[in-house]
């Protein structure tokens, strides 16, 4: 992945969950994504696991319905050879780092990571 494509998908990423669309935001992700965060497990009282855009959609649909005020700050993107790791500050203050690695243009595998040892990170209600 090159810096060029790499901010061009930052761009778009921040814009899309700065405005709620999660449609927009999907267009980046394969069908067959898998997902992985400690703030699904907690949202959804599951293991953390996301399987399928379909149940992506899901999870982010409940998550913005329990964080209505989300918003996403970015600090910087560290890119990899098809990987690229996009850290940002919610709004809660919190560092967040998102691991996305791609197959081709699309997201095959993500993994949302949190600093610290806070109960709630996303601030979910």
């Amino acid at each position: 992945m090159d810096h060029g494509t790499a901010r061009a998908f930052v761009d778009s990423w921040v814009t899309a969950w700065n405005a709620h669309d999660l449609d927009s935001l999907l267009t980046h992700f394969a069908d067959d994504v898998t997902f992985r965060s400690p703030v699904a497990a907690q949202l959804l009282g599951s293991d953390g696991v996301i399987h399928g855009k379909e149940a992506l959609r899901a999870y982010w649909a409940e998550g913005l319905r329990r964080i209505p005020d989300l918003q996403f700050e970015v600090v910087g993107c560290y890119v990899g050879v098809d990987c690229l790791v996009i850290n940002y500050r919610n709004q809660k203050g919190g560092l967040v780092n998102e691991v996305l690695t791609f197959e081709g243009p699309l997201v095959a595998q993500g993994y949302g990571t949190y600093l610290g040892e806070d109960a709630n990170p996303a601030g979910a209600r």
